[in-house]
C-alpha cells in the first residue's frame, strides 16, 4: 500500500474506484478523521426477529434500502400536546412529524393503499401515525386496518402513538394482527416530562403540569408491558432535546428495555422557528450530529438502536428518504384504478431477497479480504473515521454527488463498517449547474467526514472537497465494499506504514 497522493490527481484503488486525494493529507501517526467516543456493541438480532421485520423499512436497517412505506393520515385527534410538536396542513414542503397535505377517511386510505401496493409494489408496511395520535382515533385506525387487511393480506399494519390510550387497546391491535407498534417515550421521570408536555387530555379531563406528565408515564409503561406479553414488537422513539433530556435518556433507554422494547429510535429534535412549535419559537435548539451520535452510542450497549430513521410525514409515501406524497394526493389517487397483484408484488420481494444476497456476498467478500490484509494485524487500536455516502438505495454507493438531498454516514475502522445516521443537504445540481453557497453547506454539514463515496462527482466541486480535506471517491459498488476499500487503502496506509 502506498501513501495518498497530494495533489488533485486520480488514484485508481485495487477495486477500480477512483480516488482524489485531499490537498493537504494528515501526516502519518495521526489520528484520522475524529468521530468522538468508540460506541458499544449493539445488541445482536436473532433469527426469529430478522424474519419478523426483515421487510419492514423502519424496523430494519437492511431492509429501509429496498421496502417502501405508506403513511395513512386518518387520525387528525391528539391527546396530549408536545413542546415540539404543532400539527400543521397544507405543508407540502415539509418532511417532519405531524405534518400532512390532506386528511383521510378509513375507505380513502384503503383504496390509497391498494393503489400504492400497485404503483409501488416493494410497498410493504401500511401505518398510521397521525397527524394526530391513531388511540385518541380509535374508530378510525381501526376501521382502515381492517379494510386494508381484508384486501391486502401481505401489508404490514403498524402504527405510532404516544401511549396514553395503548393499554385500553392491545387486545384489539392483537386481534387486528398488528405486529409493529411504536410508543414515543422521551422520559421516564416527570419532572423532565413536565418540560415537555404542557397537559394530557385522559378520560375526558384535561390534566396540566406534572399531574398529567405522571398519567402518560404510568400508561406508557402498562402499556409497553402489554404489547411484550402479547408478543407485539415495539419500537421506542425519543426525541433528544438538548439541555431537558439528553443526560436522562439512558435512563429511558434502560427503562423501555426492561419493559420489552426491541429496538430504541433516539431521534433529534426539529425545532426550526418557521414551524410554531413552542420550542421552536423560544429558542430550544436541537442536537448536532456529534451529540446524537454520543447519546445514541451510550445506549448502544443495552438493545438494538435505530439510527436510520427519516421523521417522516404523517402522509410519507415512498422508501425512506424520498417522498412520493405529492404523487398520490388526493384528488390524483381517488381517479386511480387499483391494480393491487399479490404474485407481482411476491415476485418483487424475490428479486429483493437475491439482490441482499448478492450484497451480503459482496460484503462478505471484503470482510474476508479485512481478515488476510495488514488490518487483521491492527483491529485494537485502529482510528475510527467516517464517510459521507451518496446512495439512492439498494445498499448501493450509486447517486451522483450533485443529485444527493442527504447523504449516508457511515463509521469505519479496520474491523466494521457501520452505518450511523444520515444527514440531510440541499442538492448542489440546479437545473444543470451547482451553487456555491449549497456546496459551502454541504461541505459543512460533512466536515467531520474523512471521505466523499459517490458514482460520481464533478470537477468542481471535487477540487472545494478536496480544500476542505475530504477524500473523494467515484465507485457503483455496495457501500461497505467501497469504504473497506478506502479505509485499507488510504486511512491505515497514513497511520501505520
Amino acid at each position: 500500500m502506498t501513501p495518498p497522493p497530494t495533489a488533485l490527481t486520480a488514484a485508481p484503488t485495487t477495486s477500480g474506484h477512483n480516488v482524489v486525494a485531499p490537498t493537504a493529507p494528515q501526516a502519518k501517526g495521526s489520528k484520522p478523521g475524529g468521530c468522538g467516543c468508540s460506541p458499544k456493541n449493539e445488541v445482536a438480532v436473532s433469527d426469529s426477529l430478522k424474519a419478523r421485520i426483515e421487510n419492514h423499512p423502519c424496523y430494519s436497517e437492511s431492509a429501509h434500502h429496498h421496502y417502501a412505506r405508506l403513511h395513512v393520515a386518518v387520525a387528525p385527534a391528539c391527546n396530549i400536546q408536545c413542546n415540539f410538536c404543532n400539527r400543521k396542513y397544507d405543508c407540502a414542503n415539509e418532511s417532519r412529524p405531524g405534518v400532512v397535505s390532506e386528511l383521510l377517511t378509513p375507505e380513502e386510505a384503503a383504496h390509497k393503499a391498494l393503489v400504492v401496493a400497485g404503483k409501488i409494489p416493494q410497498m410493504s408496511v401500511l401505518g398510521i401515525a397521525g397527524p394526530g395520535d391513531p388511540l385518541a382515533n380509535p374508530e378510525k385506525t381501526f376501521r382502515t386496518f381492517e379494510l386494508v387487511a381484508e384486501q391486502a393480506p401481505d401489508i404490514k399494519l403498524c402504527l405510532s402513538t404516544n401511549g396514553l390510550m395503548l393499554p385500553d387497546y392491545v387486545d384489539r391491535i392483537k386481534a387486528l394482527n398488528v405486529d409493529h407498534v411504536t410508543i414515543t417515550i422521551n422520559m421516564v421521570d416527570p419532572a423532565i416530562g413536565e418540560k415537555i408536555y404542557p397537559w394530557v387530555h385522559y378520560r375526558r379531563k384535561r390534566y396540566r403540569g406534572i399531574e398529567g406528565v405522571k398519567i402518560l408515564h404510568q400508561r406508557q409503561m402498562e402499556g409497553l408491558e402489554m404489547l411484550k406479553e402479547a408478543d407485539i414488537l415495539c419500537k421506542v422513539n425519543s426525541v433528544l432535546i438538548p439541555g431537558i433530556n439528553d443526560e436522562h435518556m439512558p435512563a429511558v433507554n434502560q427503562a423501555v428495555r426492561e419493559r420489552g422494547a426491541f429496538l430504541h429510535n433516539i431521534m433529534p429534535l426539529i425545532s426550526a422557528p418557521e414551524h410554531g412549535t413552542y420550542f421552536g419559537l423560544n429558542g430550544q435548539r436541537g442536537p448536532t450530529p456529534t451529540e446524537l451520535k454520543a447519546v445514541q452510542d451510550k445506549c448502544a450497549g443495552n438493545m438494538k438502536i435505530m439510527r436510520h430513521c427519516r421523521q417522516c410525514r404523517a402522509d410519507a409515501v415512498g422508501l425512506l428518504g424520498e417522498d412520493r406524497s405529492q404523487e398520490f394526493t388526493k384528488d390524483k389517487f381517488m381517479d386511480m384504478p387499483v391494480d393491487y397483484n399479490a404474485k407481482k408484488r411476491e415476485a418483487v420481494r424475490l428479486d429483493i431477497k437475491q439482490k441482499e444476497a448478492a450484497i451480503a456476498q459482496r460484503r462478505e467478500a471484503a470482510a474476508e479480504k479485512v481478515a488476510n490484509s495488514q488490518a487483521a494485524e491492527t483491529l485494537a487500536d485502529s482510528p475510527k473515521v467516517l464517510v459521507a455516502v451518496a446512495t439512492k438505495g439498494g445498499g448501493l454507493v450509486n447517486q451522483h454527488f450533485g443529485h444527493a438531498k442527504e447523504f449516508m454516514i457511515y463509521e469505519v475502522d479496520a474491523a466494521t463498517v457501520k452505518f450511523i445516521g444520515h444527514r440531510k443537504v440541499a442538492d448542489y445540481c440546479q437545473s444543470g449547474y451547482g451553487e456555491a453557497a449549497t456546496l459551502t453547506g454541504i461541505i459543512e454539514t460533512i466536515a467531520d467526514c474523512r471521505a466523499v463515496l459517490a458514482a460520481k462527482v464533478g470537477p468542481c466541486p471535487t477540487k472545494d472537497l478536496q480544500k476542505a480535506g475530504l477524500f473523494v471517491v467515484e465507485a457503483y459498488d455496495v457501500i461497505e465494499a467501497v469504504a473497506r476499500e478506502f479505509y485499507n487503502e488510504h486511512v491505515l496506509t497514513t497511520v501505520y506504514v
